[in-house]
């Protein structure tokens, strides 16, 4: 994989042969979050938890929707991840940021959690984000420790780690 460095490569999508895009859709919650950007490093102490909505579209790819308190307001965010050869490997471009993103689902049970890799390219730039999204609000806390570690296998510390706090806002909003 591009910009991966050597003893930091992804680890592979859990090998499900019933692997369906159809699984992962529906109302997700954003638990955890780490990443080396320098956005991520200005924000992450206003960031709250957030929602993500993820539906089919008729060519087989994703659309997915975050909606997140900022300040007094809900925000949204929507990209298409574009599904490759690879089960649970996606691409997606941010015309916002000008920016490409490989996005990987690396383990998920479908109905409780799922932790997602992605890197993001912008120019020269390359960052890392790992991502813990669960069906609810509160997810066993071996699943939170499976999130640092994975974010700490791809070079990330403890100071790019973030469990987002719980909030009500937005959370209705799909």
């Amino acid at each position: 994989m591009e910009g991966a460095q050597p003893g930091r490569d992804v680890p592979a999508v859990i090998d499900n042969p019933g692997h369906s895009l159809t699984q992962i859709v529906g109302k997700w919650y954003g638990i955890g979050l780490a990443s080396n950007s320098a956005w991520f490093q200005s924000k992450k102490q206003q960031m709250k938890m957030c929602t993500t909505v993820i539906t089919p579209t008729a060519d087989g790819n994703l659309d997915v929707v975050a909606t997140y308190p900022k300040l007094d307001r809900c925000e949204k965010r929507s990209m298409t991840y574009i599904k490759t050869d690879q089960p649970g490997r996606f691409l997606s471009k941010s015309p916002r940021y000008g920016s490409d993103h490989v996005i990987r689902v690396v383990e998920t049970n479908y109905d409780e959690y799922t932790l997602m890799h992605a890197t993001n390219t912008k120019g020269s730039e390359v960052n890392t984000i790992v991502s813990l999204l669960g069906r609810t609000k509160n997810l066993r806390p071996e699943l939170l420790e499976k999130f640092k570690a994975l974010a700490k296998e791809q070079g990330l510390s403890d100071d790019n780690i973030v469990i987002l706090p719980h909030t009500d806002k937005c959370m209705s909003e799909v």
